[in-house]
């Protein structure tokens, strides 16, 4: 299989075994790779019974045909189950070099059954086609950088890739992220909790084997022209500059930066959280992932705190951990994104359920007495950097944070307030700001991501694919029309999650057709690119469906429907009209929210197809 190594491993935590079957080409030809083939083999794996914190829960890693080539860009991985903080289908995505580094070590992807005795936890390793099972007893308890270390000396090579679980991942702490690669985080929809679950602490990937592709020579000379071009990107440009940060100011120009749990349109001092002080004031460096010539990543410091490497923070953790909670104090920031790397938390979660709690507690919803004793008030880093440790260890007050908003709000009898869409919360875009994100939102197959749909940068000019139908315009229009440019935008994004291609590299369609072609040696046009995505966001759908979801959850959180003053212009979405043209894109019944006959047929000839004969540019 041209693009692929072939194999997928399986590994059975409860009868200790692991071994090797052949990747389904069928599946990958339907669904590509990443999130999309992990969805594909989740579908028979479980139903709507299946208990997300259960052992028969399947936690897969899952790369595609583009991951540890010489693509730029490429170095991605998709982590995936059921999500303990959802109920429904979840998946998370990472950086670095734990990706391709698991293609080297031979395999297209991990699936994880069952679960080592909560006495004897595991850590799997993963080198030249062989794997095996650890004792984790003795780094069972260490943070997520210790455990990095610890697991590379086990396995005796400093150039292991290691993915693991911290105190938050151990103790089940529903937003609990997968981290690898230092501060890398899959960070959404509680993977780490499910590998908790597990009581599987790490997994170590090495290798030396190498992709085959159907076309080195073509795919040798495309690639070679992404990088030549990649000086007229001025988005990767402005990324490599201030990293996701440096969108900070942009962000407060359009209303975009969420401000006290999004019910505050302007905040002066918000401005003290820009990428460019941060870049000024506290960066060290420049970081980059696999093959990545744009190196949007930071390495910071909190020199106040003790700590002079931090990995980030990104732009998503100024705003959750900054902004949400009223917090300006940059380098407290910092210092509490630090927190959610050592301890394993994804920090869009923990910052908006603490910012839920912030104003819980000024509406005196919560009390002290609710609290053990802990006054959670906007703007207090102390009692944030408390919380996130608290979180991390199901500690007092933190074991209720540790389940995620949706929860909390309903343990206090206030659901209206959980700024949530199917019980994740929602990232740091406004879809006050920028309408097209509202059916992004409302119909994300892991619940509210602003990975899988970017309006907010379609309409800022950003890249976005013509050729697909997706062009930059205006950012309030909550027509039908939009609603389905939007669904455009998230079908691309979801085959952008299964070949696996960051999204910050935007070689133009024509380039990713080129390139997945030369690796793949399908010879696909340009109209399957589009047909590929909706039928993964399809897949995605029947599999949520099956888990109990319906229309009516395709909706946004009331305080996203209420107007602010600002760069919001008192716009709100029209949550109907938008959802109402995505439904007519993807070929779903606007009655029920499923698809209909005619879609469920393409979606099947899709399934059934079988790879054409190789065509070459």
């Amino acid at each position: 299989m041209n693009g692929y190594m072939g194999k997928i491993l399986r590994v059975d935590l409860d009868a200790r075994d692991v071994k090797d079957e052949p990747l389904d080409a069928a599946h990958a030809r339907a669904f590509v790779g990443g999130s999309g083939l992990a969805a594909r083999y989740a579908y028979d794996l479980v139903d709507a019974e299946t208990d997300p914190l259960g052992p028969e829960n399947p936690l897969m890693f899952m790369t595609g045909p583009l991951v540890g080539t010489a693509m730029p860009s490429a170095g991605r991985c998709s982590v995936c189950a059921l999500s303990p903080l959802t109920g429904i289908w979840g998946e998370a995505n990472t950086g670095g070099f734990f990706g391709p580094e698991l293609r080297f070590a031979g395999y297209d992807g991990l699936i994880i059954t069952g679960a080592a005795p909560a006495h004897e936890p595991v850590w799997l390793a993963v080198v030249d086609g062989q794997a095996t099972l650890h004792p984790a007893t003795e780094i069972w308890g260490a943070d997520c950088y210790a455990t990095q270390v610890q697991v590379r000396e086990a396995l005796g090579d400093p150039k292991a890739r290691v993915a693991c679980i911290g105190e938050a991942g151990e103790n089940r702490a529903l937003m609990a992220a997968v981290m690898n690669d230092h501060g890398r985080a899959a960070g959404r929809t509680g993977m780490g909790a499910v590998m908790g679950a597990k009581n599987l602490k790490a997994v170590a990937v090495r290798g030396r084997a190498k992709v085959p592709l159907a076309d080195p020579e073509g795919f040798r000379a495309l690639v070679q022209e992404i990088l030549a071009d990649g000086g007229e990107d001025m988005a990767a440009m402005a990324l490599q500059l201030a990293g996701t940060a440096g969108y900070v100011d942009m962000g407060l120009m359009y209303g975009d930066v969420p401000i006290r749990y999004f019910q505050q349109g302007e905040w002066e001092a918000a401005g003290n959280l820009s990428g460019v002080l941060m870049a000024e004031q506290f960066q060290n460096r420049n970081t980059a992932c696999y093959r990545c010539p744009i190196a949007c990543g930071r390495e910071t410091r909190a020199p106040g705190y003790g700590v002079e490497r931090v990995d980030g923070p990104e732009y998503e953790t100024l705003a959750a951990l900054g902004s949400l909670v009223m917090l300006d104090d940059l380098e407290a920031v910092i210092y509490a994104g630090h927190l959610c790397n050592v301890h394993g938390l994804d920090t869009i979660s923990a910052g908006c359920t603490i910012a839920l709690a912030c104003e819980m507690f000024d509406r005196e919803v919560l009390t002290s007495a609710d609290t053990g004793g802990l006054e959670i008030r906007y703007g207090d880093a102390p009692v944030l950097h408390r919380l996130i440790e608290m979180m991390a260890r199901r500690e007092g007050f933190g074991d209720v944070l540790a389940d995620g908003s949706a929860a909390l709000a309903e343990r206090f009898g206030v659901p209206e307030l959980a700024v949530t869409v199917n019980r994740l919360e929602v990232p740091m875009h406004d879809p006050r700001a920028f309408a097209g994100m509202a059916p992004v939102y409302a119909l994300s197959p892991r619940g509210a991501c602003h990975m899988q749909g970017d309006m907010y940068g379609v309409d800022t000019g950003q890249g976005p694919p013509f050729e697909l139908g997706v062009a930059p315009g205006d950012r309030f229009d909550s027509s039908e029309e939009k609603g389905r440019v939007a669904a455009r935008q998230q079908a691309w994004r979801n085959l952008y999650n299964a070949m696996t291609l960051c999204q910050f590299q935007n070689p133009g369609v024509e380039r990713v057709l080129g390139a997945l072609n030369s690796a793949t040696g399908w010879g696909l046009a340009v109209d399957d690119l589009m047909t590929l995505g909706r039928h993964i966001v399809t897949l995605k759908r029947m599999l949520n469906l099956r888990r109990g979801l319906t229309p009516a959850d395709d909706r946004l959180p009331d305080l996203l429907l209420q107007p602010l003053e600002g760069g919001t212009e008192g716009a709100v979405p029209d949550v109907k009209a938008l959802v109402a043209g995505a439904y007519a894109e993807y070929g779903w019944d606007p009655a029920t929210g499923r698809p209909t006959p005619e879609t469920l047929e393409a979606f099947q000839r899709t399934q059934d197809h079988c790879p054409p004969r190789p065509r070459f540019p």
